[in-house]
């Protein structure tokens, strides 16, 4: 069904019994003993992608301690999923749209679940007078959706990761106000996180080098952070590392700054605006030097 909706592209409506049967291989009893008509097999398919999708997105939202983090992890692991298997995201993103009932029905759900996880971000907000209603994250996930649906019908060249800053920029608008959505629009995706928990220490326990540069402990926190949340501001590269003191991680990022191991984004373009973050090519080879990254310290708040 997948493939076949795929080859078809904007008649993919038409896609039918016969075609996804011949397609698999397989007997129409043996198709009618798996699904009991076109639909259900299309809600399959559906179901499957959602599956996929979900344990990424699921995963990478939980990784995070905050709303912001957490959503922005969970859109760039869609993103990615989106980017790997383009027919099955397809499917699920706008050739569902055109089933039945239950395929709309369960397409729904799904949609109603992104919005419940948007809303949260009212609890960010300064005050809880201030939380937009429930309909503002319904209206949030519609155009992230619309947007995602318009690419794929168009086959966007390029990865769709590449749209991460916008639509992320969209979501936090109405909860974080339009500094900070400024600041997101720029930012690149995070890095989907591997090694989570494991020490950055080399062999016997000691700091890993590479290229003369010493790697302390607290130093590839720091760099961890960055390099998992490109753009981080100063604030933001404390939290994750751990390091309470600000004016100490104002001095250790000034170091790592003067070793051109990380530099700043757009510097300059707005004034007054956070320090923004990201690792240089000789960041990224020394921070591989120390085989794994830490992870991020958990934060309450949620």
């Amino acid at each position: 069904m997948v493939d076949a909706m795929a080859e078809r592209g904007a008649s993919a409506g038409a896609v039918g019994t016969a075609e996804v049967i011949t397609r698999a291989g397989v007997t129409p009893e043996e198709f009618n003993a798996l699904f009991a008509d076109r639909e259900a097999c299309l809600l399959a398919a559906f179901d499957l992608g959602v599956e996929r999708a979900g344990v990424g997105m699921v995963a990478a939202y939980e990784a995070e301690s905050g709303w912001l983090d957490g959503v922005k992890a969970a859109l760039a692991s869609f993103l990615r999923f989106l980017d790997a298997e383009p027919a099955l995201g397809r499917l699920c993103v706008v050739y569902a749209m055109g089933g039945g009932e239950d395929v709309l029905r369960r397409r729904l759900d799904v949609l109603r679940t992104l919005a419940a996880v948007v809303d949260r971000g009212g609890l960010a907000t300064a005050h809880e007078r201030q939380k937009p209603p429930a309909v503002i994250a319904e209206g949030v996930v519609g155009a992230v959706v619309s947007v995602l649906q318009n690419r794929l019908l168009a086959e966007h060249e390029g990865s769709l990761v590449e749209l991460f800053g916008p639509l992320i920029s969209i979501v936090v608008l109405p909860y974080l106000g339009a500094g900070v959505a400024r600041r997101e629009m720029t930012r690149p995706a995070p890095r989907a996180r591997t090694g989570r928990g494991s020490s950055p220490l080399g062999a016997g326990g000691k700091p890993a080098q590479e290229s003369s540069t010493r790697l302390t402990y607290r130093t590839a926190r720091v760099l961890s952070a960055i390099a998992d949340y490109p753009g981080a501001s100063n604030r933001e590269v404390a939290e994750r590392a751990g390091v309470v003191d600000q004016g100490q991680i104002s001095k250790l990022l000034g170091r790592l700054e003067e070793r051109e191991l990380i530099e700043k984004m757009g510097e300059g373009l707005t004034r007054g605006a956070p320090n923004s973050w990201r690792l240089t090519e000789q960041g990224e080879r020394v921070l591989r030097g120390a085989s794994v990254r830490p992870a991020a310290p958990r934060r309450p708040g949620r």
